[in-house]
């Protein structure tokens, strides 16, 4: 014969009732769980992505290093095409000044050419030009002279002279021009001639005529 009363064990069908109502909530959770974090995936792997996304470049503050570099090198470019140019561009003054210089020469020599034509004697101007050599080592072996003419009078004027080159006998072998045109009074002018002989045999420079005008 038994001692319990049923109102004795029915507490203690309770507890393990709720106990058991626990654990299947519990198992319900962590089942909800997985489902969530895998994203549908029935492996029950957490879900992630094996290749990495790109970033997005739209966000990102100032230039690309490559665009950096091509900016560079264009500016570079850029600097040394205008170094070239003007190098250009100076060689290109240079050579028209210097063809511009040779033709005043050119004129210079052909009026005082001209101005001698029909002078009798040596002229009227032998006081008032000089003539100096320049050593060669000076004129890359060239024979040259410069001829000073001075204005000594109280009026502007023009000068011409006629330089020759004589060899050893006395033979004129080549004749040279030279003028200053209105040279103000008390001014002096030095032009250069150049002779276009070889340097040998050696030729001795003369003062032939020299005229006022």
């Amino acid at each position: 014969m038994s001692n319990s009363s049923p109102r004795g064990s029915r507490p203690v069908r309770v507890r393990v009732a709720s106990a058991a109502l626990t654990v299947v909530a519990t198992a319900l959770g962590a089942v909800a769980l997985v489902s969530c974090g895998s994203d549908g995936d029935d492996t029950g792997q957490p879900a992630f992505s094996e290749r990495p996304t790109a970033p997005d470049t739209a966000s990102f503050s100032g230039e690309h290093p490559s665009s950096v570099a091509s900016a560079a090198e264009s500016r570079i470019a850029s600097a040394q095409a205008s170094a070239s140019s003007a190098a250009a561009s100076a060689s290109a003054r240079e050579a028209e000044r210097k063809a511009s210089i040779g033709a005043e020469i050119e004129r210079s020599r052909q009026a005082a050419e001209n101005a001698l034509k029909g002078v009798e004697g040596r002229g009227n101007a032998l006081s008032e030009v000089g003539m100096t050599g320049k050593p060669r080592a000076d004129t890359n072996g060239l024979l040259t002279v410069v001829v000073t003419i001075t204005n000594k009078t109280d009026a502007t004027a023009s000068y011409a002279a006629q330089v020759d080159f004589l060899d050893s006998s006395g033979k004129v072998v080549e004749t040279q021009f030279v003028g200053a045109e209105d040279l103000p009074p008390g001014e002096r002018k030095q032009p250069l001639v150049i002779s276009r002989q070889p340097a040998e045999p050696v030729l001795t420079p003369r003062l032939t005529k020299a005229q006022r005008y």
